[in-house]
């Protein structure tokens, strides 16, 4: 276990000690802060028409109206942001030649994946922290519900977990870090959008898989506050089938090696 911290440590101080983690700190926070900015317009707005009788909903829900939006537009940013943090974890330690260093160390493969894999994601978790700033101005103004909105957090961690096993598995397979960036945003895109194709109303076989494939299909019932255990396998099942994969593959560069 202190060989996976070891690795995880070192990953998220290779950001720190960089203006990179303060760049994706501060580009995510704006994203999210804009966002927010906006939604909240629109609920202001709701409220307004609402309260003078023109029409609409009677009562404003903050959650139905305001959260669940901002939490759909937190995942898009997520699906930008998070292929270019993990574009160089492999990528980049190939090209300047330090990963053969790591793969002759005592430790072994899975160690490096697990801690290459838990350094990004505390560097996550610090972005997903800092909007949390927002959510509380909320509650000091308003009444939302929080139980959606932390079910809500917790399917967009679960999300950018699986994102980052994904990003690690494209940047173990290349030495090109744009390669392994616009790479890992495709595959995500294809499994943000896989659930498209065909007709849902069908209800065939084919439809249900590709709506069970879908990364997005399964955040939906976060956002609205149901934690299904369906839900959780999958996002599990996700992170732990990419960091399969990329040990498969730190092994066969292992064996090259």
């Amino acid at each position: 276990m202190s060989n996976i911290l070891a690795i995880a440590q070192k990953e998220l101080r290779s950001y720190f000690v960089s203006p990179i983690a303060y760049v994706f700190i501060g580009f995510f926070a704006l994203l999210y802060g804009y966002f927010f900015a906006v939604s909240l317009t629109f609920l202001v707005r709701v409220s307004m028409q609402a309260g003078m009788g023109m029409g609409g909903p009677q009562t404003v829900n903050i959650n139905e109206y305001m959260m669940r939006p901002l939490l759909g537009n937190t995942a898009v940013i997520m699906l930008l942001v998070l292929p270019l943090m993990t574009m160089r974890t492999y990528a980049e330690e190939k090209r300047s030649g330090t990963i053969e260093l790591l793969l002759s160390s005592p430790l072994t493969g899975v160690q490096i994946i697990i801690g290459k894999f838990l350094g990004v994601v505390t560097l996550f978790t610090v972005m997903l922290a800092v909007t949390l700033i927002h959510v509380a101005i909320l509650f000091m103004y308003g009444e939302p519900e929080l139980g959606p909105i932390l079910s809500g957090y917790l399917g967009l961690w679960l999300m950018g977990g699986a994102f980052i096993s994904i990003g690690l598995l494209i940047s173990s397979i290349t030495k090109n870090q744009m390669v392994a960036g616009m790479g890992t945003f495709f595959v995500l895109l294809l499994l943000w959008v896989i659930s498209w194709i065909g007709d849902p109303a069908s209800g065939s076989t084919t439809t249900q898989l590709l709506g069970y494939l879908s990364i997005l299909d399964h955040f939906e019932d976060f956002s609205k506050g149901v934690i299904d255990t369906k839900h959780l396998a999958y996002y599990l099942s996700v992170i732990t089938f990419g960091l399969f994969l990329t040990a498969k593959s730190v092994e066969s560069e292992q064996w090259r090696g």
